[in-house]
């Protein structure tokens, strides 16, 4: 069983920088791609951001790209989404996923473990 864990969400400032960070406990983590959805309130879950298992690939959604990169470290089962110049409209819930599968997706339905989420406000 996949057990995957979010942090570094906060309450920070427009224009402000946050940089999450999930860890994933399984053995196949250096051959999955990863990647990073949000849910605002009231609203669907959508695609943030996604990046294959050797980090050759990544995609971003149009309303992050140029503020938002996935990254990861293999070695510590770790992805991350440093997020820049930040807005309100960034406020959600951010959840880190995990693909059986080495190549990057935008779509959600084909991540299979999900960590629990944690919480980016964006307010003056």
């Amino acid at each position: 069983q996949v057990h995957m864990v979010e942090s570094g969400g906060g309450l920070v400032q427009p224009g402000s920088s946050l940089t999450l960070s999930c860890v994933a406990s399984v053995r196949t983590f250096s051959t999955s791609a990863m990647g990073w959805f949000r849910q605002g309130p009231g609203k669907e879950r959508k695609f943030v951001a996604a990046i294959s298992w050797n980090a050759r690939n990544t995609y971003y959604a149009d309303s992050v790209k140029g503020r938002f990169t996935i990254s990861r470290d293999n070695a510590k089962n770790t992805v991350y989404l440093q997020m820049n110049n930040l807005k309100p409209e960034d406020t959600a819930v951010y959840y880190c996923a995990l693909r059986g599968y080495p190549l990057a997706s935008q779509q959600l339905a084909e991540f299979d473990s999900w960590g629990q989420g944690t919480q980016v406000t964006v307010s003056s």
